[in-house]
Order: structure tokens, then sequence, then C-alpha cells
């Protein structure tokens, strides 16, 4: 029987998409599910849903929920983190501050000064989690949700002395997206990416062992819908020659071109989607559901809204991993993992997004050389300010995180070093209570950390 952590499990609508991929393998429909929140209210809808779920399909899972994090760890095979340090509260601070000082981020949850400030709060509570798998189930993979996805990862192979991997869908969703710009199946369009999460390039893009980069943006300059939605992401591949990940408002906000005078921004985004570039996009979308889970809990119990059925499994890596190390089915996906010398212009130590193979023998990464020089030089900047968000949040280390701001690159095109200076001033004030590590309590967790207990963790 597979023993399956889930922390941060309050996430209703992910947690019940991962627990439907995991059970629609036949091997692990008796598996024992922990859910894991201190949303007492989250913890016990998702607990209920799914559930009625494995009852429906006449499963032998099961599920224990519990508001304690070593008791869901202990003695599991797997853990998978999809927290949110902090809630909408935090993420609120994250995009309203850098505002004012005219950074301008859609969703800030990955670079900027949303992006550090989350990383911040993210990572001394996957470094207490990962505390609990080293004294409690020592042999768990830990696989990873919670962005922002490398500076987390970064700081749990530094600090948390367990194994870890990243994932994340952009690299599925963007190969669906050439697809259907060359107006073909995407299971017949061959691709390798590569790069860093959210900056992750389509460096190979082939039909029938034809390669289709040349095709690309003519398609998608061409195509109705694409053309309208994705301005930014098209732009940058008419300069750069390689499609990137994330979607179009990512993208913008990683870059340090097309978000800095309000004026010009208008034709880089999209209005028809949260996240084709709005300003606050995500938080927008997150405050316009309000609780929605809460109104529509009724109606999946009483059959009003269908669940997920068994068998319609997503595009998430998390369930193929699993099935690939437990059975031996080969499965490649993109993934999270530390360069040591895979990117070879890239530094070594820090975290890229690459194929890997996984099957009995483990996770089995791929060696890509270098990157194309342009998508090597926007990775490294933004690497750079991984390091030292990185390195700050391990140390507690003020001056380092302002400096880390600093070099973002849609805030240098903005900002001012003082402004900078007062930006991130305003944002340890507003952010405290999720940052223990800046709160004069002089820990750091150089090597095994020692972090507060998971007392901060998840707050909403």
């Amino acid at each position: 029987m597979l023993k399956i952590a889930m922390i941060g499990a309050g996430s209703i609508g992910f947690t019940r998409r991962l627990v439907m991929d995991i059970l629609a393998v036949e091997e692990f429909r008796d598996a024992q599910f922990r859910f894991m929140d201190i949303n007492e209210e989250s913890l016990e809808m998702v607990t209920q849903l799914c559930k009625l779920m494995i009852a429906k399909n006449d499963l032998a899972a099961t599920i224990v929920a519990t508001t304690d994090q070593r008791e869901a760890i202990a003695g599991a095979d797997y853990v998978f983190c999809t927290a949110r340090v902090g809630g909408l509260e935090a993420f609120k601070h994250d995009i309203e501050i850098p505002l004012r000082y005219g950074v301008d981020q859609c969703v800030g949850d990955t670079l900027g000064p949303g992006g550090v400030f989350f990383a911040l709060r993210t990572i001394p509570v996957l470094l207490d989690i990962a505390r609990d798998m080293r004294e409690l189930a020592p042999n768990a993979l830990l696989l990873n949700y919670s962005n922002p996805m490398a500076m987390n990862t970064w700081a749990v192979r530094r600090a948390g002395g367990v194994r870890v991997i990243g994932l994340c869908h952009g690299v599925q969703h963007s190969h669906a997206l050439i697809s259907k710009a060359l107006g073909l199946p995407k299971e017949e369009v061959d691709f390798t990416a590569a790069g860093i999460n959210h900056q992750t390039w389509f460096v190979q893009v082939a039909h029938q062992g034809k390669s289709l980069l040349p095709d690309i943006l003519e398609a998608m300059e061409n195509h109705p819908e694409i053309s309208k939605k994705e301005p930014c992401r098209i732009d940058v591949l008419r300069r750069f020659g390689y499609f990137s990940t994330e979607s179009n408002g990512h993208l913008s906000e990683y870059l340090p071109w097309y978000r800095k005078r309000a004026g010009e921004t208008e034709q880089w985004i999209s209005r028809d989607s949260w996240i084709g570039g709005e300003t606050g996009g995500y938080l927008n979308h997150c405050l316009s559901r309000g609780d929605e889970y809460k109104e529509n809990y009724p109606k999946w119990l009483n059959g009003e809204l269908e669940f997920i059925k068994l068998g319609e499994r997503s595009e998430e890596h998390g369930s193929y991993i699993l099935e690939a190390l437990e059975t031996g089915r080969v499965y490649r996906g993109h993934f999270n993992i530390e360069n040591r010398g895979l990117i070879t212009n890239l530094p070594d130590g820090s975290t890229i997004e690459i194929p890997c193979y996984v099957d009995r023998n483990g996770i089995q990464p791929t060696s890509i050389g270098d990157l194309p020089l342009a998508c090597a030089a926007t990775c490294r900047t933004s690497i750079s300010v991984q390091e030292m968000t990185v390195e700050a949040a391990l140390t507690g280390n003020r001056e380092l995180v302002k400096q880390a701001v600093l070099h973002d690159p849609l805030t240098a095109a903005v900002c001012t070093t003082e402004e900078v200076w007062r930006m991130c001033d305003d944002m340890f004030e507003a952010l405290g209570p999720w940052l223990p590590q800046f709160n004069g309590e002089n820990r750091t967790w150089s090597d095994i950390p020692q972090p507060n207990g998971g007392k901060l963790a998840f707050v909403k």
C-alpha cells in the first residue's frame, strides 16, 4: 500500500485532481492518502469530496485527514507540497506594494518583488517539511508544486537533506499551444524544452522527423486566436527565435521590455483572460472566485455537479512519476532539477527545467548542452535573482533581499535604487508575520535547518 502525504491539501481543486490522477493507476487503487492543512474547513471539504469519489468508484483507497504535518509525513513513500504560504492576504501585499512603486506584475509568484517575497516565506515551510521527512520518512521523495519553483527547490537541495523534484505544467500547456498553431495533433509533435521554470525554451520541435522551428512564428502570427492572446510571447519568439513558457502574462513580468511604461503595456497583454497580462491578474482571479468552492461543495456532494471520473487523467506529472518509479513503466517529462553540467551555459547548482526519463531506476535527466545565447542570457539574469533570494532566505540577510529585487529585470526597468530599498522595507513590514528568519530570531539553515515548527505554514 502506497502512502502519500499531501501538504497543503486544502487546495481543493488541485488536490482532487492529483488524487484521481494517482487512482487512475490500477496498482495504486488501495493507496493511503494523508491530507494535511491548517485550514480545517478546506481540509474537511476536500477530504469528504475525495472520499466520495473513492466510494463512487468502489476503490480500496483511504484518506487520513490531519492538521499535524508530522502525522501526515510519518512513514510516507511520497510527499506532495501544494501549499501557498500566506494565502491571499500575503498575496495582496506581493502585488499591491510593488505597484505603488511602478512595478506592474500580472502573477507575481516566480520573479519580481512578489516572487522574491513569496520565496522568502515559503522556503522556511519547505525546510520544515524536509526536517520532518528526514526524521519520519527518510526515503520519501518530495514532489513540490509550490511556487516560486526554482527558488524553492534550490533551497531544499541546499539545506533540506531530502530528495526533491519540482513539477509544473507550463511545458505541457505550451506544447499544446504550439501544436494548435501548427494545426497538428499534439501527440505527433515531438519537442525538447530547456531552461528554467517559466522561462523554458522549445529548442527542438519536429513532426515526423522534420524540424518545425522555422514555422512556429508564422503559424502563431496567422492564427486568429493565438495572435490576439499571446502578443508578448510572439514578440519574444520573433526576437529570440525560440518559443517560451509560461503564459503571456507570466512571461511579460520576467522581462524588462513589456511592462515598464503604462502607455505601452496594453499592446503586449490580452484582456481575454486573467493570465493574458492584466495588472494583478491572478490575484483578481482568486478574489473574484470568492467562496466558489464553498458554494459548489454541496452540489458536488449531492451529484448536481459532476466530479472527476476515474481514468480521466490530467497531464500533471505527479502521478506518472509515481507510476514509473513503482511499476517501471517509462515516463518522459520536463522537471525542475539541479543543473550539473546539463545546460552548459547556465550556472551549476541552479534549478533548471529539462526533459527527464523515469523508471524503477529513478529519475534520469538528459543532457542539453548550450542554450541559444539570447535564451541563456535571459535565464542567467533570473538565476542571479534566484541565487541571492535563496541565500537570503537561508540566512535572514535583509540587504541581500534588496539586492535581489534590485537586479530583477522588471524592477530595474522602473525603479531607482532608493525606491527599491523603500519598497522592500514596506514589504518586510507588511509580510513580517510570514518571515520568521527576518524577525530577529537569528536562525540560519546553512546545513541542517531548524525552522519554526511549521507554525506559520499555510496561513490565510
